[in-house]
Parts: C-alpha cells; sequence; structure tokens
C-alpha cells in the first residue's frame, strides 16, 4: 500500500494531466452516486471515471519508463508514448458514452 500511495502522490506531483483529472473526478464521482437511479448505474458512473485515472496512470508510467531508456526520439519512443495518450482518450470516450447513455435513459 504504501508503494500504491507513493505512486499516486507522485502521479499527483508530476502530472497535469491526472491532477486535472483527479479534480474531475472529484466533481463528477458524487454526481455519479446521485444521479445513479441503482446501485449498477451508480457504479457505472463512477466507475467510468475511475477508469481514466487508472488509464492516466498506466500512460504515465509509459512515458516515464520510455523517457528513463532514452530522451533521444524514436519512432518506437514515439509509437508506445502514442499508444499510451490513445488509451486515455478511449478511457476518457468510454466515460462520456457512460455519462450520456446512462443519464439519457
Amino acid at each position: 500500500m504504501q508503494w500504491s500511495l507513493s505512486g499516486l502522490k507522485s502521479a499527483f506531483l508530476n502530472e497535469t494531466a491526472f491532477r486535472q483529472e483527479v479534480i474531475l473526478f472529484f466533481i463528477f464521482a458524487p454526481l455519479g452516486f446521485w444521479l445513479g437511479k441503482n446501485p449498477v448505474e451508480k457504479y457505472m458512473l463512477v466507475g467510468s471515471l475511475l477508469l481514466v485515472l487508472i488509464v492516466e496512470l498506466v500512460n504515465s508510467a509509459i512515458e516515464s519508463a520510455v523517457d528513463r531508456i532514452s530522451e533521444e526520439n524514436h519512432p518506437l519512443s514515439g509509437r508506445a508514448k502514442d499508444m499510451g495518450s490513445a488509451a486515455v482518450f478511449l478511457s476518457l470516450v468510454n466515460a462520456v458514452m457512460t455519462w450520456i447513455l446512462i443519464l439519457s435513459a
């Protein structure tokens, strides 16, 4: 648990995108609990937001590892970073779709 908390702290202090997503999580998670009509909807609304944070942490870890290996531009390094970014984008699309579909039902 100590290492997990250290990782969360490091991400919050060093990653602007993670900080922004944490702020949005603390705004929207209570709304998800309030707007969800049953436990499954509440879980889907809040869980979709939590998934964004998880994917952002994995993306940040990939970027840190790639940067640690070499600061030099390399096509594979760029590909790894782009794929991590794409994963974050898809998790955000998933969250938006989840909220729209549940709240419009």
